[in-house]
């Protein structure tokens, strides 16, 4: 194995989207050390709790909590706390939230995680869902194409300290471009070929990581794949190759 193919390891985030703990909890004992973190989402955090994540930490996993928070600031930020309580390597919220809610975010999880001599999760503002495209966004009154929203929302969440945005492929290298190369981009919206499914706005592993993502997001090619591990290694290979030609 090379070093580069150790490396992408790390870029990988696998989404943990069951509704079963027990098949939560053997996915991340089989993909444990060959993925880089799980991220643990709505459905799966409703069913199982905070626990889950206690769990799959203590199987030496790190967690990226999915669950977009998007609500007043003060509900926002003390929701926060709780997951970086809970030892949350990553943890998103909505950025049309708005200013006070990322502000008083981060804030807050500074204070607490400095306070408590907690690890600081890494916060991430989700810009425009990967399942929307321009026509969508016209519908609910945002002018404009998805690109143009996206890096209004993450010039907006780099201006209020948040540590990045998700997004999707389309638009990382934009966002590099606007927020430098410190702030992380998490991309969704990965297929290790065309898919059709409810995501619009894809590309592959490698050209996902070729532009400038930090990290992608894996759910349903791996999950549903006959060897789940056998699928985690080629999508690792692939963001190798990316990797090889970043820009």
């Amino acid at each position: 194995m090379t070093a580069r193919t150790i490396a992408a390891r790390k870029h990988l985030i696998f989404g943990l989207d069951v509704a079963s703990t027990k098949e939560a909890l053997s996915l991340v004992r089989r993909l444990t050390g060959e993925v880089g973190l799980f991220k643990v989402g709505k459905r799966l955090f409703v069913h199982a709790g905070p626990d889950i994540v206690r769990r799959i930490r203590k199987q030496g996993g790190e967690v990226f909590l999915d669950l977009k928070f998007h609500d007043i600031p003060e509900t926002v930020a003390t929701a926060s706390v709780e997951a970086a309580r809970l030892g949350v390597y990553l943890l998103n919220i909505h950025a049309s939230g708005g200013t006070e809610m990322m502000k008083h975010t981060v804030a807050a999880v500074d204070n607490v995680c400095r306070a408590e001599k907690l690890r600081r999760p890494k916060l991430l503002a989700v810009t425009v869902l990967t399942s929307l495209d321009a026509g969508d966004l016209k519908a609910v009154g945002v002018g404009g194409s998805a690109r143009k929203q996206v890096l209004r929302l993450a010039r907006l969440a780099s201006n209020c300290g948040m540590d990045g945005v998700v997004a999707s492929p389309h638009e990382i290298e934009w966002i590099r471009e606007e927020c430098g190369p410190r702030f992380l981009i998490v991309t969704p919206g990965i297929r290790p070929a065309a898919v059709d499914d409810d995501q619009k706005r894809i590309a592959t592993p490698s050209a996902a990581v070729r532009a400038g993502a930090d990290y992608i997001v894996v759910s349903r090619p791996i999950r549903e794949a006959p060897d789940p591990v056998r699928a985690a290694r080629e999508i690792i290979a692939d963001i190798a190759v990316g990797l090889g030609r970043k820009r």
